[in-house]
């Protein structure tokens, strides 16, 4: 009598996800745009402080990067749940490309001025208005529900890899490729460099975005609101994440978060290293050191995922009062590894919520208002930080740097106070949906 055939056992939940052809293609592609990101991350600033050494001029380009997202991202939210984020994502990357490139080739001729700069950043300002809602809406059209914790954190954690690896090899890249005299930029091979490293990584995962086959998410009945105006569109997702009181509140809380930390943040790193060794080098290590602390962060939240002070938001306020805290001695240090070990210690506090953070927000959000929910979400930090960053460049010419750490540090904890006793979010749990 033959015997019956073993069943085979289910694959275990990460395993499912990592046989998925298409999530591989889409984290592999994903991870090399952003460790190329990382390089003009680093190459941007610091060509700004080459070509000039006043704060203002950092803070303009922080701001022609920030201003187009301010404007764009939630229009660019609407074009992608009219269309579809891979669409989207795949034109970005054709431009960035072409932009990347031609900011290369311009710096290495010798011809490059501020100016030119000034463009370069407006245009990819405007280019991440799309890209941006366009990559956060994306996981939901290549995976099951049940599997958005483990997804966002393989793709957080990737993501933060690239910002603990590419700031350092920038740096290393920039400060050891010496310019030629001819150049009038000084570290002119070492920028175009990073910059072309960033346009290959454009053209090559625009390759394997090809690749993704998306999954057909279901709609709801056809309506007159599918063929509406874009900006109707735009006004339905804005008054979705105002309706919805747990996700309005938490908005305006990271709104003022991004306004008064994240905005002088950006400014005040590339002068930081300045003060501490004026070397690209030194910004690599502080970025990269940024990077780590958040990628701790996150492995800590993947081994004790249920860790929290209560629930999810009073563990959010704790954790903002600390990083407020740590925040301010840092303008005072005058030795890289101090900066380096209370970045580490920041990030890593950051990075433990952001995982819960990311998938407690698509908990909250249907997927055909996911772009634009979204496009908020990242409008709040990559539109109002910047603009906030032009502003800290003009305050800066009457601010010191520690006093603009001490400041800022004191207004995180003031917020987090106010928020705590005059706000619900000391009572948002991960668990509930929101209510309106």
């Amino acid at each position: 009598m033959e015997k019956s055939a073993m069943p085979t056992p289910p694959l275990s939940p990460r395993a499912a996800l990592l046989s998925n052809h298409s999530f591989r293609w889409l984290i592999s592609g994903g991870m090399i745009s952003m460790l190329g990101d990382q390089f003009t991350l680093i190459a941007l600033p610091w060509l700004v402080l080459r070509l000039s050494s006043d704060p203002l001029a950092l803070g303009i380009v922080l701001a022609l990067l920030g201003i187009p997202r301010a404007v764009f991202i939630l229009l660019g939210g609407a074009i992608v749940d009219r269309y579809s984020p891979k669409r989207v994502m795949m034109l970005t990357k054709y431009i960035n490309t072409t932009l990347l490139g031609l900011l290369s080739a311009i710096l290495l001729s010798g011809e490059l001025q501020l100016w030119m700069v000034y463009g370069f950043a407006l245009g990819l300002g405007i280019s991440t208005a799309f890209s941006i809602p366009a990559g956060t809406s994306m996981l939901p059209h290549v995976v099951e529900p049940a599997q958005f914790p483990i997804a966002n954190s393989i793709m957080l954690s990737l993501r933060q890899l690239t910002m603990f690896a590419g700031p350092v090899l920038a740096g290393l890249m920039i400060s050891l490729m010496a310019s030629s005299k001819q150049f009038p930029v000084t570290d002119s091979y070492g920028l175009a460099a990073a910059f072309l490293t960033d346009c290959l990584s454009y053209a090559i995962s625009a390759w394997t975005l090809r690749q993704v086959v998306t999954r057909n998410l279901s709609k709801p009945p056809h309506d007159d609101k599918q063929t509406r105006h874009l900006l109707h569109q735009v006004w339905d997702g804005l008054r979705f994440c105002w309706e919805l009181k747990e996700l309005r509140i938490c908005f305006l809380y990271w709104s003022a978060i991004a306004f008064f930390i994240m905005g002088p943040m950006q400014l005040a790193m590339p002068l930081l290293a300045t003060q501490l060794n004026n070397s690209a080098g030194t910004l690599g290590l502080l970025s990269g050191a940024h990077g780590a602390g958040t990628l701790l962060g996150m492995l800590i939240s993947g081994i004790r995922p249920g860790m929290r002070l209560g629930n999810l938001g009073r563990t959010l306020l704790l954790i903002d009062l600390v990083v407020g805290l740590l925040f301010m001695p840092l303008g005072l240090i005058h030795h890289s590894w101090q900066a380096m070990l209370l970045l580490v210690l920041i990030a890593s506090l950051g990075g433990y919520l952001q995982v819960a953070v990311f998938t407690w927000i698509q908990t909250q959000v249907p997927p055909q208002m996911m772009g634009r929910a979204m496009s908020m979400f990242m409008f709040i930090f990559l539109g109002i930080g910047p603009v906030s960053s032009a502003l800290t460049g003009w305050l800066m010419r009457s601010l010191s740097l520690p006093q603009l750490f001490l400041l800022c540090g004191g207004i995180l904890i003031v917020i987090v106070f106010i928020a705590f006793a005059a706000s619900p979010i000391r009572h948002i749990s991960e668990h509930q949906k929101g209510t309106a």
